[in-house]
C-alpha cells in the first residue's frame, strides 16, 4: 500500500473509532431497576421512564416481580435501584446495609374487589369485617401468594382481623403465586374475591363481573419507596446513575410526571416525596 493510502486508511480507522466511542458510552448508560408488578402492569413505567430518559439520557431496564423478589434481587446486587411497596421490608433492606436509605415516592391504596352481587356480603369501608365475612363464606378468595407487597399487605390485614388465612383455604382460599394482573384474571374467571392495588385495578380491562367492594379503610393505604443499592456492599452497581433516577423521581418534575398519569381521568398514583 502506498504511503498516501496508508495514511488515509489510518485516518479513516481513527475517525470511525472515535465515532463509535460515544455510541458505546450511550449504550452503557442504563440502570437495572427491580420493582413490583403493580408499577409496570398499571402502565406507570410506560409513562414515567420515557420522560426520565429524555431528561437524563439514562435508560431504565425494569425487572418487574413481587416486592419480596425485587428486594432479593437488590440483596444480590443484581439491580442498581429498587422501587417497591412494603415499607417494613424496605426498612429491613436498609438495616441490612443493602441501601443507605429509603425515601417515599408516591402512594395509592388497596381495594377489595369481587363479584358485583357480593355473595359473601363484604361491601363497605371496613376491610377487617370484609375478611371475616370471606372467612365464613365458601366463596373463592385469590391470594397473590408470592411474597409481593400486595401479598404482605393481605397477610397483615388477615392478622389484624384476628384471622389465619390458612384456615380459610378449605373455604376457597387459593394462592396463585402470580402477579397482580394474573390474580385479577383468575378472580374474574371464577367469580372470586381478590385484594389489589388501585393502580392495577384501574388499568385492568378483563373485569367481567368484578367490582370494587371495599375501599376507604385507612388500613388499605399503599406506600411506595425508592432505594439506591449501596455500592459499598455491592461494588458492581451503577450507583451514580441510579442516584440520578432517585433524585429525579423525587424532584418536582418527577413528582409532577407521576401525578399526571391517569386512565379515563382517574389518577393512579399520588406523589408524596419528602413526607
Amino acid at each position: 500500500m502506498k504511503p498516501l493510502f496508508r495514511h488515509l486508511a489510518a485516518t479513516l480507522a481513527l475517525t470511525l473509532a472515535a465515532a463509535l466511542v460515544p455510541t458505546a458510552q450511550a449504550q452503557d448508560k442504563f440502570i437495572t431497576m427491580a420493582s413490583t408488578t403493580s408499577t409496570e402492569q398499571s402502565g406507570l413505567f410506560g409513562h414515567l421512564l420515557p420522560v426520565f430518559k429524555q431528561a437524563t439520557g439514562i435508560d431504565v431496564r425494569v425487572v418487574a416481580v413481587g416486592t419480596g423478589q425485587a428486594l432479593d434481587i437488590g440483596r444480590r446486587g443484581d439491580a442498581d435501584v429498587v422501587f417497591v411497596h412494603n415499607t417494613a421490608a424496605e426498612e429491613k433492606f436498609v438495616a441490612e446495609g443493602h441501601a443507605a436509605r429509603r425515601q417515599n415516592v408516591m402512594y395509592n391504596d388497596f381495594v377489595l374487589v369481587g363479584p358485583a352481587d357480593d355473595p359473601a356480603g363484604t361491601k363497605g369501608r371496613d376491610i377487617g369485617a370484609a375478611l371475616k365475612a370471606l372467612a365464613a363464606s365458601p366463596v373463592v378468595f385469590v391470594s397473590r401468594g408470592d411474597k409481593s407487597g400486595t401479598h404482605s399487605a393481605e397477610l397483615r390485614l388477615w392478622k389484624a382481623a384476628g384471622l389465619d388465612p390458612a384456615a380459610a383455604k378449605a373455604a376457597g382460599y387459593r394462592e396463585c403465586g402470580c402477579g397482580m394482573g394474573p390474580a385479577l384474571n383468575m378472580a374474574s374467571s371464577v367469580g372470586g374475591y381478590v385484594l389489589t392495588d388501585r393502580g392495577t385495578w384501574i388499568s385492568f380491562k378483563n373485569r367481567g363481573r368484578l367490582a370494587v367492594l371495599v375501599e376507604g379503610d385507612r388500613n388499605l393505604f399503599n406506600q411506595y419507596g425508592v432505594m439506591v443499592v449501596d455500592p459499598a456492599k455491592h461494588p458492581g452497581v451503577k450507583a451514580d446513575l441510579a442516584q440520578q433516577f432517585a433524585d429525579w423521581v423525587l424532584s418536582r418534575d418527577g413528582q409532577a410526571t407521576i401525578a399526571a398519569y391517569k386512565i379515563d381521568g382517574q389518577q393512579l398514583f399520588f406523589p408524596n416525596a419528602g413526607e
